[in-house]
C-alpha cells in the first residue's frame, strides 16, 4: 500500500500509514486474538468497472504506463494527482483492500473490516480527484449491493465533502450517504450544501453537514448528533461504511476546522454504536484525508482500529516510547506522549433547543428541513 506516492513532498504521503501501522503493532493492537491482518490483493478491471467507466479505468492504465503523457481531463496528471508509473496498480491495491472488507462482511467471516489506507472518497466514476484515483467506499458498497444487501449507509467525517462517493450514489435510493465536513464556501470541493439531497426516486438520500471554519469539538459533535443518529434509524442501513478523514484535526494545515483525536475516536465509537444498534455490527471503516502525517494520522487511525476490535484504547494511554522515538530518530519530530489531546468533549444535545444566531446551529437546521420530512422526521424535534 505505500507504493500510492505521488511524490515525496504531496501531502498525501504513504508515510502516514507506514507509521498507522507501527503504531498500532507498538500498542499491542495487531495482536489481539480477534483482529486477523489481511493483505489486499490488487482489485481487477472488471471489479473496478462495478462503479468505475470502463473508458477511465482505461486512462489510468495509460497513465501508469506513460506518467510524462497526462491526461487532465479524467484528472490525471494533475497538480492534485499528478502521474507516476504503477499508479494504476497502487490505486487499484487500495480499493482491493475495501473490496476484501465487503467480501469478508457478506462471507460472515467479520463484524468490522478497518482498511485505513482507503477512503478515497473524491474519486468519480469517471474522473480522478482531489489525491483520489479509484473510489475504494464505493466499490465496496456497490460489492455489498450486489451480494444482496438491501440498504447501506455510509458516513465521512472526513474534513472535506464526500463528493466522489455521493455522485455515483446520487440515483441510488439503496444507499444513503452522510457527510460532515467543513462547508464548500471554503474549502475544497466546493460542494455539499444541505440543498443536496439526491437525484429523482432517491430524494432524501443525499445528505450534507456543511459546519463552518473554525468549527470545534463539541459544535462538531453537537452537528454529528442532531442528524445522524436520526436518519440511521430511520433508514434502517443493514451495513455501514464509513470514512474517517482525520485532516479536521486542528493542527492539519489542509482544512478550517478546530478538532481533536479525543472527538475523531468519539465519532468513532458513535459509528460502532450505531452499526452495532441497526447493523448486527456490520461495519467497514476507512481512512481517508489526513496531513499531520506523524502526530495526528497514526493516533487517530489507532483509535479506529482498536475501536473496531472492541476495545477501545483509553485517551490517557501513553504513546509507546519505541513509536516515539522511531519518529523522532527518523523524522526529527517529537510526536504527543498520549494517545489523547486532553480535549473537553461535553456537547450541548439538540433538545436542549436551536439558537438561531449559532451558525454551526444554521447548518443542523439546514439539513434536518431538507432531509428529514422525507423520513417522516420533524426538522424540529426527533
Amino acid at each position: 500500500m505505500m507504493a500510492y506516492r505521488f511524490s515525496e513532498t504531496h501531502p498525501m504521503h504513504p508515510l502516514r500509514l507506514e507509521l498507522t501501522a507501527r503504531l498500532c503493532a507498538d500498542l499491542g493492537l495487531f495482536e489481539r486474538a480477534n483482529l486477523t491482518l489481511v493483505a489486499p490483493p490488487v482489485a481487477t478491471d472488471e471489479q473496478l468497472a462495478a462503479v468505475h467507466d470502463p473508458d477511465y479505468i482505461a486512462a489510468v492504465h495509460e497513465v501508469s504506463a506513460t506518467p510524462e503523457i497526462p491526461n487532465e481531463s479524467r484528472g490525471l496528471g494533475t497538480e492534485d494527482n499528478p502521474a507516476y508509473a504503477g499508479i494504476h496498480e497502487a490505486s487499484a491495491r487500495l480499493a482491493g483492500g475495501s473490496l476484501v472488507a465487503a467480501e469478508a462482511i457478506l462471507e460472515e467471516r467479520s463484524l468490522h473490516v478497518v482498511n485505513f489506507g482507503g477512503g478515497m472518497h473524491h474519486a468519480a466514476a469517471g474522473k480522478a480527484s482531489g489525491f483520489c484515483i479509484y473510489n475504494d467506499a464505493a466499490l465496496a458498497i456497490q460489492r455489498l449491493l450486489d451480494g444482496g444487501v438491501k440498504r447501506v449507509l455510509y458516513i465521512d467525517v472526513d474534513a472535506h465533502h464526500g463528493d466522489g462517493t455521493e455522485s455515483i450514489f446520487w440515483n441510488d435510493p439503496r444507499v444513503m450517504t452522510i457527510s460532515i465536513h467543513e462547508t464548500g464556501m471554503s474549502l475544497f470541493p466546493g460542494t455539499g450544501f444541505a440543498n443536496e439531497i439526491g437525484g429523482p426516486g432517491a430524494e432524501g438520500t443525499a445528505v450534507n453537514i456543511a459546519v463552518p471554519p473554525r468549527t470545534s469539538d463539541a459544535a462538531w459533535l453537537r452537528a454529528f448528533h442532531a442528524v445522524v443518529p436520526q436518519l440511521t434509524a430511520a433508514f434502517a442501513p443493514e451495513v455501514i461504511v464509513s470514512q474517517h478523514g482525520c485532516d479536521g484535526h486542528r493542527d492539519d494545515d489542509l482544512s478550517n476546522l478546530r478538532l481533536s483525536v479525543d472527538a475523531q475516536r468519539q465519532s468513532a465509537l458513535d459509528i460502532a454504536e450505531l452499526a452495532r444498534t441497526h447493523c448486527d455490527g456490520r461495519w467497514i471503516s476507512t481512512g481517508g484525508g489526513g496531513y499531520n502525517t506523524h502526530s495526528v494520522v497514526p493516533r487517530a487511525w489507532s483509535h479506529l482500529v482498536a475501536v473496531a476490535s472492541g476495545k477501545p484504547v483509553p485517551l490517557a494511554t501513553p504513546v509507546p516510547a519505541p513509536w516515539r522515538a522511531y519518529v523522532h530518530e527518523r523524522y526529527g519530530i517529537w510526536p504527543p506522549e498520549t494517545m489523547g489531546d486532553d480535549a473537553e468533549l461535553w456537547w450541548r444535545s439538540w433538545e436542549v433547543g436551536y439558537d438561531p444566531a449559532d451558525p454551526v446551529d444554521r447548518t443542523i437546521m439546514a439539513t434536518r428541513k431538507e432531509i428529514f420530512p422525507f423520513f417522516g422526521l420533524d426538522p424540529w424535534f426527533d
